[in-house]
């Protein structure tokens, strides 16, 4: 499936200023994400993510993402709502598969853990549209996110908005938005197996 596609044809039937809560993973992967959506939504940002198993940088990124928000402005506004940071979460959902590679099953459970949790936190601040930043990195998987948010979208009563943010130089313009703004740029997802798989 042509996921940027399916968003374009999604985008085409909004009512304009409706709302949207957008998981986040960190600054500069929303920075093109914001850039994209901003034209359309009011876009509630949310900050979910137990995989950060680090508390510093855990905390780096978050107020890396309420700088970023406060030097920004989009056209029917921008806020961040910050999830429980729950690490243990991250670590129940991993067990047996410490040993997998990037890109296997413990990322796929790791989706979905942040964004089932995103689907929830929408319906319960009554938000009717939910996506997530993940697509717009070249190292996550974007047909097991975009699956994961449409078995959701059949739970949840918000609706979950399709999206391949790398398409269209997605990547390549979160980059020269992360210059301009001066954004810490992490070199790992956040959980202590990718970063040991980095070193």
């Amino acid at each position: 499936m042509n996921y940027d596609y399916e968003m374009t044809k999604q985008l085409e039937n909004i009512n304009l200023g409706e709302k949207l809560l957008l998981h986040v993973c960190c600054a500069p992967c929303s920075s093109a994400c914001i850039e994209r959506l901003g034209d359309y939504f009011e876009i509630v940002l949310y900050f979910y993510n137990p995989n950060i198993t680090d508390e510093n940088e855990y905390n780096k990124r978050l107020n890396e993402l309420k700088r970023f928000v406060s030097d920004i402005k989009t056209k029917f506004g921008i806020s961040v709502v910050e999830g429980k940071y729950d690490p243990k979460a991250f670590f129940d959902i991993s067990k047996g598969l410490e040993d997998e590679p990037e890109r296997g099953k413990r990322c796929y459970k790791c989706y979905k853990l942040r964004l089932e949790d995103t689907a929830k936190k929408a319906d319960e601040l009554n938000i009717k549209y939910f996506a997530t930043t993940l697509t717009l990195s070249p190292y996550k998987r974007v047909n097991w996110v975009n699956e994961i948010g449409e078995d959701l979208d059949k739970i949840y009563d918000s609706t979950y908005l399709y999206s391949d943010f790398k398409k269209k130089n997605g990547y390549k313009r979160s980059i020269e938005l992360s210059k301009e703004y001066n954004l810490y740029r992490q070199d790992y997802c956040g959980c202590v197996y990718s970063l040991r798989d980095k070193d």
